[in-house]
């Protein structure tokens, strides 16, 4: 014999074995006994064997029946057991966070892998913006801001406190000496960022360095953008040390003075009232808080 059984008959003889009746079957399967008897009489007469000895109260296998109901009804748990390992879908907790670019890309996003080994059943969304100053997307359950956080949004947690350092390719520093002068170079090729333009000449006032005026500036709306432009060379900029420091770290940029610029400004997380309630929001929350405090020690 070739041809399979039919698999109807088949969850029919599995189910009839199971309970020892044909009623038994018929409930769990949603059929009738009439059909599960059906069923099971074309699949004996599929094989030429008689399966079951039909008693006064129910059934029971006979010795051939018996032997085949292991081998299917392994067969069948092992094509459950395969359908709901490739193809089940465990429900995730599901989290979006937006982040500005910079924050993302050099501060959060190489630190996640954390985050997703502790919470595997949470569901990431990321997205990044330049400049954001409320909570003006429903979507969003944490936003992470940079400002001096003068906000009115009522659950807020500060995650940095910045410092500015000056940073520049190796060979541009190498033009100003040796050990390089920062007057010379302050006044020569500088990348500011947008809304921190005044950082060179907050550095001159706190270190005492009287420098001048730029020979010529260009502006990058983001930390990142500013990063990339260094990395082209032939100019400098002052970077946070958070986002500087894997460009250090490869050898890509150098800061070649001590001097240290406190930043007024800094990394804020928000929380919306409606997301504050979830269970992957608070984890993501303390989370962070918790890797935070560990970067800044």
């Amino acid at each position: 014999m070739s041809r399979l059984p039919h698999v109807t008959w088949l969850r029919a003889f599995e189910a009839a074995a199971r309970h020892s009746s044909f009623s038994g079957a018929a409930e769990e399967l949603g059929l009738t006994p009439a059909a599960v008897s059906q069923h099971i009489r074309l699949l004996e007469q599929h094989l030429g064997v008689s399966l079951f000895k039909r008693l006064p109260h129910g059934v029971s296998l006979t010795d051939m029946g018996q032997a085949y109901a292991l081998p299917i009804r392994r067969a069948f748990s092992d094509m459950q057991d395969a359908t709901s390992g490739l193809f089940a879908r465990r429900k995730k907790r599901q989290l979006h966070i937006r982040t500005s670019v910079t924050y993302g890309a050099l501060v959060l996003a190489p630190q996640l892998a954390e985050f997703t080994a502790l919470y595997p059943d949470v569901e990431l969304h990321m997205s990044t913006a330049v400049w954001s100053d409320r909570l003006d997307d429903t979507r969003i359950d944490i936003d992470i801001r940079y400002g001096t956080g003068n906000w009115t949004d009522p659950h807020m947690w500060q995650l940095s406190h910045e410092t500015g350092v000056v940073v520049c390719r190796r060979d541009h520093a190498e033009r100003f000496g040796g050990p390089p002068d920062i007057a010379a170079m302050a006044t020569d090729r500088l990348v500011l960022v947008m809304g921190s333009e005044v950082e060179w000449q907050r550095l001159s006032m706190h270190c005492g360095l009287d420098l001048g005026p730029a020979g010529h500036i260009a502006k990058a709306d983001s930390s990142l953008m500013a990063l990339q432009m260094l990395l082209g060379g032939g100019c400098a900029g002052i970077i946070h040390e958070s986002f500087v420091a894997p460009y250090l770290d490869k050898g890509l940029l150098v800061s070649a003075f001590d001097y240290r610029l406190p930043i007024r400004e800094a990394y804020f997380m928000i929380i919306g009232n409606d997301a504050l309630h979830r269970s992957e929001v608070t984890d993501f929350r303390d989370w962070l808080i918790t890797t935070s405090r560990k970067g800044a020690g």
